[in-house]
């Protein structure tokens, strides 16, 4: 009687939400293409590098942050500024900070809304739009990014990944310093997750 009794008990006490793994490492590759007056100058290609996120959240939350760090390498096709050679080289490194918002049930889905600097780097000159600036090869700039999160297991790899597919609008010019060449980004990303 007393072990059914306990039994009972343990069977009616509230379930604890658990805390979802805050870190994760992994690949990004992306598919990217000049933007606006940028469309021409920097033509189209695609990206590789790696990303690592901290995002602390416990799945009873709706609402988290994030915190996203990337590097990716570029190469852009029919790109005017490619002057030497038939592609643009390009590198980009950003710090992003935002949101995760949990829009159902479901504690393995989220959509992420993230912004930040990004340094990006070109082998080649781009001329500027600005009537004070000359052609440049190294810009600052703001990106933002809307995107969606979500955790499931690779039963033969072990262990939980979360995967990640963003649009990001990068260089987005920043009022007071020189403009940026913008490029609009659509990523996948796979990282293992951790403690």
């Amino acid at each position: 009687m007393r072990v059914l009794v306990l039994a009972l008990l343990l069977a009616a006490s509230p379930a604890h939400a658990e805390p979802l793994p805050p870190g994760s490492i992994g690949l990004v590759g992306a598919l990217a293409s000049g933007t606006f007056a940028d469309a021409s100058r920097l033509g189209y290609g695609y990206q590789l590098g790696a990303q690592a996120a901290f995002q602390p959240m416990r799945t009873e939350n709706r609402l988290g942050i994030s915190i996203k760090w990337s590097f990716v390498f570029g190469t852009m096709y029919s790109a005017d500024a490619a002057r030497v050679g038939d592609e643009l080289l390009t590198f980009q490194m950003d710090l992003l900070a935002g949101l995760r918002i949990r829009p159902g049930t479901n504690a393995t889905r989220y959509l992420t809304l993230r912004i930040g600097p990004q340094l990006m780097r070109t082998n080649q000159v781009i001329p500027s739009t600005a009537m004070d600036e000359g052609p440049q090869r190294a810009f600052l700039g703001a990106v933002a990014s809307v995107g969606v999160d979500w955790y499931a297991g690779i039963p033969w790899l072990g262990g939980r990944f979360l995967y990640s597919l963003e649009a990001r609008l990068c260089q987005i010019d920043i009022p007071g310093i020189r403009s940026s060449p913008s490029t609009l980004a659509i990523m996948l990303g796979l990282g293992k997750t951790g403690p």
